[in-house]
C-alpha cells in the first residue's frame, strides 16, 4: 500500500481522495497546496501542507504523489505541478478505475482515468493524463503527455493525440486523425480532418476559431 500526497483541495483532489480511498489499495495521507493558497490545516480529515516543503513534511522516499488537476491553461498547469513534483524526488502514481474496460494498454504516471471508459487494445496512453467518465478510446491509437479528455468523447481506432489537447463532452473524432498539439475540440464537436496545433474548433462540421486555444481556455 502507497501513501499518497494529493495535490489540491478543490473539486478534483476531494473526488481523487474519494477514488482512492474507495477503489484502490494507495492510502491517502495528506494534501498540498502552493502556499498562497493554504487557507485551512485539513481538509478531508488530513493535513494539508504548502507545496514548497511538502518533499521535507513528507519525503519522496516514504510517500508518493499524485496531481489530479483540471484542463486549465490547456493541460499546462497540471504540467507545471506534474513537473515540479517529480523535481523534488516523487514518483507518481496513477488511478484507473476498476470500473473501466482495459486490455493490458500501455498507460503512463499521473494519470486519472475515471469510470466508464472503454480503452480498446493496441492504444497507448501517456504521462498525466485524464479520462472523465464514459469515453470511448479507438483502438490502435496513441495518446500523448497532458492530454484533457472529459465525458462521452469518441475516439475513433488509429488517432493520434499530440500533448496538451482538451475534447469537451460529447466531442467526436474521426478515425486516423492527427490531432496537432494543444487542439481544443469544443463540446459535442466533430473532427473530420487532422487539426492544427493550439487550434480551437467549434461545431459540426466544425468551424476553427480566430484564437488559439491557449488564449481561450
Amino acid at each position: 500500500m502507497a501513501k499518497i500526497i494529493i495535490f489540491g483541495v478543490l473539486d478534483t483532489a476531494e473526488l481523487a481522495h474519494f477514488y482512492l480511498t474507495h477503489d484502490s489499495d494507495h492510502e491517502v495521507v495528506a494534501f498540498t497546496v502552493n502556499r498562497e493558497y493554504l487557507t485551512d490545516a485539513s481538509f478531508k480529515g488530513l493535513p494539508v501542507v504548502a507545496f514548497e516543503d511538502v518533499e521535507t513534511l513528507f519525503p519522496p522516499s516514504e510517500y508518493q504523489f499524485f496531481a489530479p488537476m483540471t484542463g486549465r491553461n490547456m493541460n499546462r498547469n497540471r504540467e507545471k505541478v506534474y513537473n515540479e513534483a517529480k523535481a523534488k524526488g516523487y514518483k507518481f502514481i496513477s488511478y484507473i478505475s476498476s470500473k473501466a474496460t482495459t486490455f493490458g494498454n500501455e498507460i503512463g504516471e499521473n494519470c486519472f482515468i475515471l469510470e466508464d471508459n472503454t480503452i480498446q487494445p493496441f492504444t497507448t496512453i501517456g504521462n498525466n493524463v485524464v479520462l472523465w467518465s464514459g469515453n470511448h478510446i479507438g483502438h490502435h491509437g496513441r495518446i500523448d503527455d497532458h492530454v484533457f479528455f472529459t465525458s462521452h468523447v469518441v475516439m475513433s481506432g488509429h488517432c493520434h493525440i499530440h500533448s496538451y489537447c482538451f475534447f469537451g463532452v460529447n466531442s467526436t473524432i474521426r478515425d486516423y486523425l492527427t490531432v496537432a498539439e494543444g487542439t481544443l475540440l469544443a463540446m459535442s464537436a466533430a473532427l473530420y480532418k487532422d487539426s492544427e496545433a493550439w487550434g480551437v474548433y467549434i461545431g459540426n462540421p466544425p468551424k476553427k476559431g480566430p484564437k488559439p486555444s491557449y488564449e481561450t481556455y
